[in-house]
């Protein structure tokens, strides 16, 4: 039982501790901050308003690029506003800095919509992603004279909300959420992708990019059997890429390789996410956040599966290294020799990883909320 005073607890951002006993560490029961371990970072366990979670990122960039957080408690900045639990996994690409100025800066915008709104709501949401959005592009227009290359840093961004017994989740990318639900008749749990993904290996993807822009025969390109936007990139929406956002920043200083040959009048990426809202039932057990890197190793029931029959205590590290294990198969290598891998020639193998798994207990989802702020863990920095 979580106890009145542990839920007063305000924690702030996670700083990382040396795991001496390692692989064993699960065994500590529930801890109060993160720890880090080489490549990884985790904590196994703890509690959100709603229920319990789990979290853990491995990197394999030179630099990580992956950044994300859990909030829980207020998600607006008044005493009256909505109370609940907020996810983020912000993957980001040519950089960190659009992911990490994500994870600085979106939740404090949600608060100051939510406040605005006395409510949540997919507006609330909707206009904390475009303001994100226009803080970091005036970031850019500061730096472009003696930074241009943050011009052509960008990242993906995945949120959840579990607010007032609904579910809000917002995706402009292809990291991806997915929730476990109970199949009572079949008595098992099934999965069920709850975000759209932007990536132009989708049909879909490719034919709403035609329709936005009917006079670019070049707006999706086929690269080395990979659809790509502009043959540069995946993603059609995203936080950042300023570059193809726009034609300000599309030219000398910036990388030629990152350079169109004609300028555009708009945006060629977007920003705003598709935006799911559902209400909650007691047979919704569990939501898995992950950034794209684990759903190219595990498929949606997969992942379900291994939550669904797995202690809760480390279950977001199982995950991830349940796709560590595939990505060595697919090497034709053991586990064992893929651990031994430094950031950087890790990319060659797999990307990245961030997931935080979040368990409803319906007793928890639909009770009235209580005051006080609860947690806050900031995820993705391996420097205390």
């Amino acid at each position: 039982m979580v106890t009145p005073t542990w839920r007063k607890l305000v924690l702030p951002c996670w700083r990382p501790l040396v795991d001496d006993d390692g692989e064993n560490s699960s065994n500590r029961g529930y801890e109060l901050i993160g720890r880090s371990d080489g490549l990884w970072w985790y904590k196994d366990s703890g509690y959100h308003v709603n229920g319990e979670f789990s979290m853990a990122v491995i990197q394999a960039n030179t630099v990580l690029e992956d950044y994300s957080q859990l909030e829980s408690g207020p998600m607006s900045s008044t005493e009256s506003g909505p109370q609940g639990t907020f996810v983020g996994i912000y993957d980001g690409h040519a950089g960190p800095a659009a992911s990490r100025f994500l994870r600085d800066r979106l939740f404090e915008n949600i608060k100051k919509f939510a406040s605005d709104d006395q409510d949540m709501s997919a507006d609330v949401i909707k206009n904390a992603y475009l303001a994100t959005e226009e803080e970091f592009l005036s970031l850019v227009k500061k730096q472009w004279e003696t930074k241009p290359e943050i011009a052509s840093v960008g990242s993906c961004c995945l949120v959840g909300i579990v607010c007032n017994g609904f579910l809000y989740i917002a995706n402009a990318g292809d990291s991806r959420a997915v929730l476990g639900r109970l199949d009572k008749a079949e008595k098992e749990v099934k999965a069920v992708q709850l975000s759209d993904e932007h990536n132009a290996n989708l049909e879909s993807v490719r034919e709403e990019l035609h329709s936005l822009h009917p006079d670019d025969p070049q707006i999706v390109v086929l690269k080395h059997k990979v659809w790509r936007v502009k043959g540069i990139i995946q993603v059609s929406r995203s936080i950042g890429d300023a570059y193809l956002k726009k034609s300000e920043f599309n030219r000398p200083p910036l990388l030629p390789k990152f350079r169109l040959p004609e300028p555009f009048e708009k945006p060629i990426l977007l920003a705003e996410p598709s935006i799911l809202v559902k209400e909650l039932y007691p047979e919704d057990q569990f939501l898995i956040f992950a950034s794209d890197g684990l759903w190219e190793h595990l498929s949606n029931q997969e992942a379900v599966e291994l939550v669904s029959c797995s202690p809760r205590n480390g279950i977001a590290r199982k995950l991830v290294k349940a796709a560590l294990h595939e990505a060595a198969k697919k090497r034709e290598m053991r586990y064992s020799d893929l651990k031994k891998i430094d950031r950087g020639v890790r990319r060659h193998f797999h990307d990245d990883i961030t997931v935080i798994v979040v368990f409803l207990d319906s007793h928890l989802v639909t009770s009235s909320p209580f005051d006080g702020p609860i947690l806050s863990i900031k995820g993705g920095s391996f420097t205390p």
